[in-house]
């Protein structure tokens, strides 16, 4: 019964994907073809409202719910390790046509050869836990 609330803001996210076209394959294929404006504009405005929500809570010095102080810990910004990040994320995002988070939307909506991109995204989730420790981070 707790979850339950986490089960109803999931169904509110898929729709809400669902409505802006975010889990259209022809959405995505347009984005990576500079095609059409519509993907980078969901894009930019979701990391300009993140940044202002960061903002917000420094700022504010807003709480978690148990009252403990939210931090943000500095990253170090080695390019190589983001350019080799965002072109294996793009490659694959562009090979399969969905982004991790339509992923479940689209299951829901019956687009059942989804579940092979779902498999290889746990397994590789699964794998990078396997080798986490020895990465460079």
């Amino acid at each position: 019964m707790k979850y339950l609330k986490f089960l109803f803001t999931g169904i509110l996210f898929g729709v809400i994907l669902s409505k802006a076209e975010i889990i259209s394959w022809y959405r995505i294929i347009e984005m990576f073809r500079f095609e059409s404006f519509h993907m980078y504009g969901i894009i930019g405005s979701a990391v300009i409202l993140g940044a202002i929500g960061v903002q917000v809570i420094k700022r504010k010095q807003v709480k978690t719910k148990e009252g403990g102080p939210i931090t943000f810990s500095p990253k170090s910004m080695s390019f190589p390790r983001y350019l080799i990040g965002g072109i294996l994320f793009g490659l694959g995002w562009a090979l399969v046509g969905a982004c991790p988070g339509p992923m479940f939307t689209l299951i829901g909506y019956g687009y059942l050869s989804i579940g092979v991109v779902i498999f290889g995204s746990l397994i590789g989730t699964f794998t990078y836990g396997l080798f986490r420790n020895r990465l460079p981070h």
